[in-house]
Parts: structure tokens; sequence; C-alpha cells
């Protein structure tokens, strides 16, 4: 693996930096060795992050995150609209200077920045893209093969976005993998990716038209070179959620039967906006999903501005009301659900 750093911008304690926050848990596709953010310079990324120490510094400049000896860089944000915030910009020229490849996750590409593409030549820096759109001859369009497969796809679909549904779904992976299941993921966003998912698409820098056909042909793939026991689908957004309503594709063309749902109790609103609207309860969540011909077998709670009492009594709260495994993935891990999906996986 090639070891990188991360540029948050001084973002790495908000929701904007939740590619950060995946790679410092967990990446196998890159040795994360240091996070750049003014802010927070001094500070272990793990400990900043939830209090494990990964012995991964925060640097205040990209000249002083050298001193880790990184290959490359990697832009640690994903901003509403995909869009470089404050002076990340600038740190990205400051790290093509010092001859660190950068790797781009958000729709803002590099390459199609002239003065960005020209310094990235003089100084012989690879700029990756990786939120590009594929070229057509590149895409598949939905077959019904999907219909083929027997094994069981759970989706992993949250109430609103930044919730941990990655996070969620690697975590339900590794409980099954780690009881001696095959369990696979598809990942659907840039962080997957990055986290080194082998299957998946990045569903929003994808045709519309193709977005059902690459969902199935990742599954497919996915089925036919591992045949796993499980499949898990990495959600994205939510099915309500007015910026970017999704989550339906992955229970009708993904063919997830099965769902685990990711809420947080004390958020209110979509991405914390009171004009966008409430966030719809659970129960009418779960409720919507059986009309579109799925069902919850467990909850994921996000304990955002939960106490440590809050979240436990609101997963004994979910538990005794929906009568399914309630889990808090970052406290607790998934182990919960295993007992649901090995029943899956006999049917």
């Amino acid at each position: 693996m090639r070891k990188a750093i991360l540029l948050t911008n001084g973002l790495f304690n908000t929701e904007n930096a939740k590619t950060a926050h995946g790679l410092v848990r967990e990446s196998n596709r890159f040795k994360i060795v240091g996070v750049v953010d003014h802010v927070f310079a001094g500070s272990d990324a793990g400990v900043l992050l939830d209090g494990k120490h990964r012995h991964i510094p925060v640097y205040a400049t990209v000249a002083e995150a050298i001193t880790a000896k990184p290959e490359l860089c990697i832009v640690g944000v994903a901003t509403s609209g995909g869009v470089f915030p404050g002076t990340l910009l600038n740190e990205v020229k400051q790290a093509i200077e010092l001859k660190l490849d950068i790797v781009n996750g958000l729709h803002d590409h590099l390459n199609e920045r002239p003065e960005i593409r020209a310094l990235a030549e003089k100084n012989k820096v690879v700029l990756v893209d990786i939120r590009k759109p594929k070229k057509l001859p590149e895409l598949h369009f939905w077959t019904g093969k999907i219909f083929d497969i027997k094994t069981p796809i759970v989706a992993v679909i949250g109430t609103d976005c930044a919730l941990g549904k990655r996070t969620a779904a690697r975590l339900a992976v590794n409980a099954c993998n780690n009881a001696g299941l095959n369990a696979q993921m598809i990942y659907t966003g840039q962080t997957g990716w990055l986290q080194g998912g082998k299957y998946g698409f990045i569903l929003d820098a994808t045709l519309n038209d193709f977005v059902s056909g690459e969902l199935e042909h990742a599954i497919l793939t996915c089925y036919e070179e591992t045949n796993p026991d499980i499949i898990f689908i990495e959600g994205q957004s939510a099915l309500r959620n007015p910026t970017g309503p999704c989550g339906s594709e992955m229970l009708i063309s993904g063919n997830a039967k099965s769902v685990i749902l990711v809420t947080a109790p004390k958020r209110k609103y979509y991405e914390h906006e009171p004009a966008w609207g409430e966030i719809p309860s659970p129960e009418s969540e779960i409720a919507l999903i059986q009309q579109l011909g799925s069902a919850v077998i467990a909850i994921a709670i996000n304990t955002e501005h939960c106490s440590e009492a809050e979240a436990l009594a609101f997963q004994k709260q979910y538990e005794e009301k929906f009568k399914m495994p309630v889990m808090l993935p970052l406290q607790e891990g998934c182990e919960k659900i295993l007992p649901v999906i090995k029943s899956l996986c006999k049917s």
C-alpha cells in the first residue's frame, strides 16, 4: 500500500470530513501516515475521531506532513456539491510542488483545471479524479440477471446523509467474516473505493440511466468471483432526503430484500437544515421500505450528540419497540446482527 496523507482544511471534526474519517478507521488500499488540518495540528487523528490512538499525526501544513514520507495526497473531504472548500485547493498545489500524486474524490475535477494540470505536469505528478464519470462504452445497463442470484443481499440504508452507512456496512461485513461467513460489500461512493473496495461503483458520478445497471453489474461480478454467503450494499443519502433521494435502486434494481436501517435519534432535520424538512420517524421509514418490497432486519444507531447513557437508552427503546437487533456500530460493532444473517444464509 502506498503511504498517503489526508487533507481536511480545518474540517476534520465535521461531517464534511467523512472521507478522512473512513480512511483513518480503515483502508486496505492506502497506508494513512498523516492528516493535514491546521485547526487540530499536534493531535492524533484517531483520538480526535473516536478516542482511539492510531498513530496518525495531524500536521498544520503539507510541508510539515512530508516528514511522514508520504507518496501521495488524498483530498479527505466530501462537501455538498463536491466543490473545494476554503483554501484546500492551495494545499493541493503545495502537495503537487512537493512531488506528491493527488487522489481527489470531489466533483470538482483537478484535471479540468488548466493551472493545476500544468503544475502537475511540471512536477511530474499524477492527478487521479476518482469521481470522474465513466465513458459510455464502460457503462452497463440493467439486465434482470440480478434475479438469478440466490445469495441474500442486504442494503444498508440511512434516514439521512452522513450517518455512517458505509461504516456500518463494513463493520457488518467484518463481523460476518470473523464468524466464518463469506461476506462481501458493494461500495457506492468514493470513500468505499479509497478504503480498498473491489466491487462497486460511484453512484453520484454515474449517468442516471446506468445507475441500476452499474449496481447490478457490481453485484453480479462479486457473486461470480467470490461465491459469497451474503452481500451488503453501501447506501447513499436517504430515501426521502430532498437534496438527493436515493436508496430505492438498492432495493429494486439491486434486489436487496433485507435492510439495515441507520438512524440518528437526535437528528431532527435533513442534514440539520430546518428548511429541508423533518426526518421521518424510523417507523415511517420501515413502513416505506416494506412498501418497496423489502424488510428491515436490524437498526444501527448513529449516536451523534448522545451521551453514553442516552445511546444505551435509545438502543433499549428501539429493541423493545421494533423487536429486532439494534446496534451501536462504533461502540459495540455489529456482531448483534449475526443470528439474523446466519438465518438469511440458511433460507
